[in-house]
């Protein structure tokens, strides 16, 4: 995506609304980091602005660190994707996709009642199984995808506007879009129940 692409999506997070969750502000706009297509998120994490947030899924250490660092230095909330041992040993947020409990699972929600401020969870959110487990677990918001059409996803189909509100209803949490997220597609998602945006293309370069 070229930078006037990054700057629309920018542009579309600074009007939505502030939404909270029990450990302060959801990030309005995300940068997601994905084997295939982003597996270095460093440099895309550096051009965010302040107060984004990273959703990291398969770094290696050396990557992780370096990213970690990054996020300190420009205040970016981190999330590790589905490994909550990690998420425990960096001291920053955990994000579960769309399979079985992790192990170490326990571990972190313990963390979060005992009021870690850094212990954010977050879950993948595709139907209705999620929205309930996403209340079981108390998450503090959840990512509704896929939004529209993605790359990550050949063929498959995106919720659309419509599902995607219906979902991000149900799930009575701060939502996040994610999935064919860009300046061309932002504004034609809900903005009522639109917490943030979240996108690997529309973000890596």
């Amino acid at each position: 995506m070229t930078e006037p692409g990054r700057a629309a999506l920018a542009d579309w997070s600074r009007r939505l609304r502030p939404q909270r969750d029990g450990r302060g502000a959801v990030p309005r706009l995300w940068l997601v980091s994905d084997p295939a297509r982003l597996p270095d998120p460093c440099a895309a994490a550096g051009r965010l602005p302040r107060g984004s947030g990273v959703l990291a899924r398969g770094l290696p250490p050396l990557v992780l660190a370096r990213l970690r660092e990054i996020a300190r230095r420009r205040g970016l909330i981190l999330l590790l994707g589905g490994n909550p041992a990690a998420a425990l040993r960096a001291r920053c947020g955990l994000h579960l996709p769309d399979r079985p409990d992790p192990p170490r699972l326990q571990a972190f929600l313990a963390a979060r009642r005992r009021g870690a401020p850094w212990a954010r969870l977050s879950l993948a959110v595709h139907g209705r199984v999620a929205v309930a487990r996403a209340r079981r677990l108390g998450a503090d918001f959840g990512f509704v995808s896929p939004a529209f059409a993605t790359p990550s996803h050949p063929g498959a189909p995106g919720l659309g506007p419509l599902r995607w509100g219906q979902l991000a209803r149900r799930l009575r949490r701060p939502a996040v879009a994610l999935g064919g997220v860009a300046g061309a597609t932002a504004g034609r998602l809900p903005r009522a129940r639109l917490a943030g945006l979240a996108a690997i293309g529309a973000l890596r370069r």
